[in-house]
């Protein structure tokens, strides 16, 4: 029974990859094709990667997405690692209250937070475009970032800090030579999720893009809207391809600062 169970398990959990990743990979294979719709594959051909070069506002347009994505995530680490340094800091009553705070954003819907965000440019008088788009990111990136950052704070060693400051280390040498250092990979692996969050952000940005702006995920929506052009699938394919890259660099990141948590753990364990 327990083997069967086993069996039953397996076969779930490949059904649910299949129905995930089946999509995908029919998205993928038309990208090769050398015809004009995904009714039938007409054959290899990188003739849609071609005309996806040759498409200049295409190309203004992945610049614009990797510009606001790059922007938005380094802003979003200082300021989130700053606010889980703040929220590791802080007494139990606000501590508890700055995390939910943080957590709004999280548990929020995505048209929520793009009509709120529109609403508050729109009050501001803040035009549509670059700059709001830009803010809009950075803020839902933030708590992402506070949440890779804030479990390797508390992962520390406290006899780490403790030693520095009994070593004659002012504050921003504790900071900068050891709570950095230490929770860097935490901080890497926040970068990179809040790159991939912003890089792939439709909703938010659909309420607060205007002036002509546009990121990769609203201009494909608007030209799937006007139906199939297999440009779509091979500038899909290069997101996905992206996306995978930056989830694999953040596993990387994870495995190297478990690894090192795990040799620091064992050499104060003997030290002891």
């Amino acid at each position: 029974m327990k083997k069967q169970r086993w069996s039953w398990g397996k076969a779930y959990l490949a059904l649910v990859f299949v129905i995930l990743y089946a999509p995908i990979l029919y998205l993928v294979v038309f990208s090769f094709s050398s015809g004009q719709t995904m009714e039938k594959y007409h054959g290899f051909s990188w003739q849609h990667y071609a005309d996806l070069l040759a498409d200049t506002r295409m190309i203004t347009i992945v610049i614009n997405t990797l510009l606001v994505a790059f922007l938005a995530s380094l802003l979003a680490t200082i300021i989130g690692t700053l606010g889980a340094l703040a929220i590791k800091d802080a007494r139990r009553p606000w501590k508890n209250r700055l995390l939910s705070l943080n957590n709004v954003l999280m548990v929020s819907p995505d048209v929520i937070i793009g009509a709120s965000f529109l609403i508050f440019f729109t009050m501001l008088g803040v035009r549509l475009g670059f700059v709001s788009v830009l803010l809009s990111h950075i803020a839902f990136c933030i708590p992402i970032v506070v949440l890779m950052v804030l479990p390797k704070l508390n992962e520390m060693s406290p006899t780490l800090v403790d030693a520095a400051y009994d070593l004659g280390a002012s504050r921003w040498q504790v900071l900068s030579r050891v709570i950095l250092p230490s929770i860097a990979p935490g901080i890497f692996a926040g970068y990179f999720m809040a790159f991939t969050y912003s890089l792939d952000d439709f909703a938010v940005t659909f309420f607060v893009t205007g002036n002509g702006f546009s990121t990769l995920s609203v201009e494909i929506y608007s030209r799937a809207r006007q139906g199939i052009n297999l440009e779509i699938n091979a500038l899909s394919t290069l997101m996905f391809i992206v996306s995978l890259l930056l989830v694999i660099g953040y596993y990387l990141i994870s495995k190297r600062g478990g690894r090192r948590t795990r040799i620091v753990a064992v050499k104060e364990g003997d030290a002891q």
